[in-house]
């Protein structure tokens, strides 16, 4: 299968282009360009070697494409990415609250194994691992994007399709080539890993040693309404993957953030919240209330509804008036399905038809 350059290291890159008859020192410059950390033509004076652009060209092709945009009323772009074995996966721009800056939402896996009910990724399934390299394109196409909205991306987050934890060392090596300096430029505090709580994942996570960031999806207070909820709740206890959080914490120093989508008449009671409350206590912990995006019935049959937001705003007080740092996500993109797996959802069943995923332009 041909080779992309975002399969390959600094180092390995180097390696190639000394074998290829081209200086090393080649291979920073490239690669920040290939980020899109630098100008992808040379400066002034700092000519590329003949060939080496026609080298580039010919040797290396893209891990992933993007072949689908959908972009919400509210500034949100969903992108539909096709791997070279013909996958597809997700990655989601997020603007961010000053006009200058957007986050990202990265995929780990194809499709997803964990069959969290409320999720439309679980309904597709899970295919197989994300490569270091097609997680690259992810991050790359949307600094594309980002750029061309006049804004930089900023922070990404592992929180798309998939569970990082599975696919921990791909994982880890796209986040090292994002975060260097010499390549993405995009720093680790920048980088968040995102878990519905294996608790060896995060426990690996804690002894790779990066200053990255940690979230935990909770979504209940209570191991039987979060087993409902995430069948790795039978596996993993509520009081054991907080206290896996707190090993993470212990060790990097950096603060948790524990996620909690609101369902109506599922974990949305005032005894539910006093439950976190107590739960979370005196850690040094950020609840993040998440308002359910509707994406049709689960696995198991059940229709989720959102909250209402004065119920979800009661919710949030009592955790307040407990002293816990509570603050909701902002809802992106309803009118594009930007809920994890939608678009790759839609795009699956209209190519049995042979139609456009429809609320999207390519």
């Amino acid at each position: 299968m041909p080779e992309s350059l975002s399969d390959l290291t600094l180092d390995e890159f180097a390696r190639r282009l000394a074998a290829a008859g081209f200086a090393a020192t080649h291979a920073g410059p490239v690669l920040r360009a290939h980020y899109g950390q630098a100008p992808a033509a040379p400066r002034p004076g700092r000519l590329a070697p003949t060939g080496l652009a026609d080298w580039l060209a010919t040797t290396f092709t893209p891990a992933a494409e993007v072949v689908w945009r959908a972009a919400s009323a509210d500034g949100t772009v969903k992108l539909l990415l096709r791997c070279r074995d013909g996958a597809t996966i997700e990655a989601v721009l997020m603007p961010g609250d000053r006009p200058d800056r957007a986050a990202g939402c990265l995929s780990s896996q194809v499709g997803c194994a964990m069959g969290c009910d409320f999720c439309a990724t679980a309904r597709t399934g899970f295919l197989r691992h994300l490569t270091a390299g097609e997680i690259v394109e992810q991050f790359r196409a949307l600094r594309r994007e980002a750029a061309a909205q006049g804004r930089a991306l900023k922070t990404v987050v592992f929180m798309g399709m998939g569970e990082p934890m599975l696919n921990l060392p791909a994982v880890l090596a796209a986040a090292e080539r994002l975060a260097d300096n010499r390549v993405g430029g995009l720093g680790w505090r920048q980088i968040t890993v995102s878990t519905v709580g294996v608790i060896p994942g995060i426990d690996a996570l804690a002894a790779a040693g990066h200053s990255l960031n940690l979230a935990v999806s909770l979504h209940a207070p209570d191991d039987a309404t979060r087993a409902r909820l995430l069948p790795p709740g039978r596996r993993f206890a509520v009081a054991d993957v907080l206290a896996a959080a707190d090993r993470f914490q212990a060790a990097r120093g950096r603060p948790v953030t524990l996620q909690y989508c609101l369902l109506r008449g599922v974990n949305d009671a005032p005894a539910q919240a006093e439950q976190l409350a107590a739960l979370v206590g005196a850690r040094r912990m950020h609840v993040n209330l998440l308002h359910y995006n509707a994406t049709g019935p689960g696995l198991g049959g059940a229709h989720y509804e959102a909250v209402p937001v004065a119920a979800a705003e009661a919710f949030a007080a009592i955790l307040r008036a407990r002293g816990l740092v509570a603050h909701f996500r902002r809802p992106r993109g309803p009118d594009i399905d930007a809920a994890c797996g939608q678009l790759r959802r839609r795009a699956l069943a209209a190519a049995a038809g042979d139609v456009s995923p429809g609320g999207a332009s390519a």
